[in-house]
């Protein structure tokens, strides 16, 4: 009789993707070795082959649902670096305003809908209450908050592109039709309740983290890389900008690198257990150049954030660890002060009278044989890269996604998660939870950056020294 055993657990993995974590334990029945495994594979780059440039922006905007205006716009971008044009300003602007707007409405769904059943009900809560249900019976005005903030981020990105999912708005050039006077005054009506709503939320979560010291110490807290974007004056940077690489002390390894060049800085390794691909610092080599992406590692690049109530807060969260804040716990944080930066920065660029110019796009044929694209999606740095012929047909595509950037890290944090949480041989569910939640703290899109289709279980064993399966935990 076969020792090996299914614990379903109630509600659904707040995660989106297919994935497996395997624990491994020694002979004492400590963990020794944990393994993040992405198992669906659905090539995009090579479905990009043979198709016309022109349609690559709406194209990409489908492979993922949860953010595919990360995907436009970095395809965009790809697409005008094989023009060879420089898109009016005004057109740079609306682009930035919707990728803003993606922010807001993917850090919304991270915090409130994936993530705050943990911190608002417990990591050790019943699983039968500890989800969204919990949530709104628990605490009805956050969760309230939560599902208006979300609908204002998504409602802009619907008045820009005509509609919230998939939009095809931004072209090769700049955007298909310009912010005219009525819609740019809905905008900006919208924006003091999504600031108000981020504000209250962060004060609220500052009041309840030292609940979480424990879970703070060992959730993926250790020395890495951070790569981001960052303008010409070291801010924050989410459209445009250039990369800057730093280390967990801080210390600034790489500035004002020029986006196209990513090659020279991020191979791309491969494992057998995974379809995710595993990027890393060249210069440090594999698996030695881990490095992380996303809000925690913007913020930990950036010089400031600059916006002014952004920059309050930024000054704040640096202070929690000396050099780079290194806790994974901490992308939630960090998540909450960039939707106060994204709103402020509407706010800034919806004012600016040249929003409203109607010059939004430059006109010309592929100039060059391939483009690179890059942009800061909620998850992190996304690069877009295109080759192709003289008629302007893809011959190749690279895709490399934030979530990708971030899988050593994720690897690494369950490792120090289950080392510290779980131990013997009995899967518990507040121990489970935590090697989960610490995933979540990386909001994952793994059917985003596998490019998978289908339903998305997580599965979780534990393994024995000897290989014997003594535990299994199914969500599905």
């Amino acid at each position: 009789m076969s020792n090996q055993r299914v614990i379903v657990i109630d509600p659904v993995t707040r995660i989106e993707g297919h994935s497996k974590i395997t624990l491994q334990l020694d002979e004492a029945g400590n963990v020794s070795d944990a393994v993040f495994h992405v198992t669906q594979f659905r090539g995009f780059e090579k479905m990009c082959e043979g198709r016309p440039l022109s349609e690559m922006p709406s194209l990409m905007a489908r492979v993922c649902g949860i953010c595919p205006v990360s995907h436009l716009t970095a395809a965009a971008k790809a697409c005008d670096a094989v023009l060879a044009v420089r898109i009016p300003e005004t057109a740079a602007n609306l682009r930035r305003i919707m990728n803003l707007a993606q922010l807001v409405q993917s850090h919304a769904l991270s915090f409130f809908h994936l993530a705050s059943p943990d911190l608002l009900l417990g990591m050790d809560a019943d699983p039968s209450r500890r989800n969204l249900f919990g949530v709104l019976a628990g605490y009805p005005e956050l969760a309230r908050d939560g599902i208006r903030l979300r609908q204002i981020g998504q409602t802009v990105i619907e008045i820009l592109g005509g509609k919230k999912i998939h939009p095809a708005w931004a072209v090769p050039g700049g955007v298909n039709n310009p912010l005219v006077a009525a819609d740019r005054d809905r905008l900006l009506a919208f924006l003091p309740e999504a600031l108000d709503i981020a504000q209250r939320t962060l004060v609220f979560f500052k009041g309840i983290t030292a609940r979480f010291a424990e879970e703070a110490e060992h959730f993926g807290n250790f020395p890495s890389l951070f790569m981001g974007l960052v303008n010409d004056a070291g801010e924050l940077e989410h459209y445009d900008g250039t990369l800057r690489i730093v280390d967990g002390n801080g210390h600034v390894l790489e500035d004002h690198f020029p986006p196209e060049r990513y090659a020279e800085l991020i191979p791309e390794a491969v494992e057998p257990e995974s379809y995710l691909k595993s990027p890393y610092y060249r210069k440090l080599g594999y698996p030695e150049g881990i490095f992380r992406v996303g809000p925690l590692a913007r913020l930990n690049v950036a010089s400031r954030c600059g916006t002014p109530k952004a920059d309050v807060e930024w000054e704040e969260f640096r202070a929690i660890q000396a050099g780079a804040v290194c806790g994974s716990f901490h992308f939630h944080q960090a998540r909450l002060i960039e939707i106060i930066y994204a709103v402020e920065k509407m706010h800034q660029l919806l004012l600016d009278p040249s929003i409203l110019s109607t010059h939004v796009r430059a006109r010309a044929r592929p100039n060059r044989s391939e483009g690179v694209g890059v942009a800061e999606a909620p998850r992190g740095t996304l690069i877009h890269h295109y080759r192709v012929d003289d008629n302007g047909l893809v011959t190749w595509a690279n895709l490399i996604i934030a979530t990708g950037n971030n899988n050593l890290a994720m690897n690494r944090s369950i490792l120090q998660t289950a080392r510290h949480f779980v131990v013997g041989s009995k899967l518990e569910q507040g121990m489970l939870n935590r090697v989960e939640a610490v995933i979540r703290c990386y909001d994952p899109c793994l059917s985003c950056s596998t490019h998978a289709l289908g339903q998305m279980p997580l599965m979780i064993e534990l393994v024995s020294a000897s290989g014997e399966v003594l535990d299994e935990v199914i969500r599905n």
